[in-house]
């Protein structure tokens, strides 16, 4: 019986390391901004300034990775269910049609980060190994 559960356990920690890494991004705010959590819509709609306020007022100023990084592909697929290609192509839509432009894009997770913390209303996301250090904090995305 203790077999049993000795495998239960081991499985369990798998599966569930699993899908932490599966993730491949961690969001973040400035530590200023109340928001401790954002449904999966609602990040999508601000990284595709379609939701251009907080709940406080604040303009929302997101902040991408380049598009070849793995964590913005993770990013993009788990919150805009879509490759970073797609959504560089609705940019490019956008683009053309005179609407709008794309959020910044910052070359590493420190970039994102030092652009996050000068910016109250910025939202990024970064690397799960990224040291987020101070005036950021992680949100989570459900």
């Amino acid at each position: 019986m203790s077999k049993i559960r000795v495998v239960l356990a081991v499985a369990a920690l798998v599966l569930g390391a699993g899908r932490l890494s599966a993730q491949g991004y961690v969001v973040v705010v400035n530590a200023a901004n109340p928001t401790t959590s954002l449904k999966k819509d609602k990040a999508s709609q601000m990284f595709l300034k379609r939701v251009v306020r907080w709940d406080d007022g604040r303009d929302v100023v997101p902040v991408n990775l380049e598009r070849s990084s793995p964590t913005r592909e993770a990013f993009s697929r788990a919150v805009h269910g879509k490759s970073a290609s797609a959504v560089e192509s609705y940019w490019q839509q956008q683009i053309f049609g005179g609407k709008d432009a794309p959020p910044p894009v910052r070359n590493s997770d420190a970039d994102v980060l030092t652009f996050v913390r000068s910016n109250p209303g910025a939202i990024g996301f970064v690397s799960p190994s990224a040291t987020l250090g101070s005036d950021v904090k992680a949100i989570t995305i459900n």
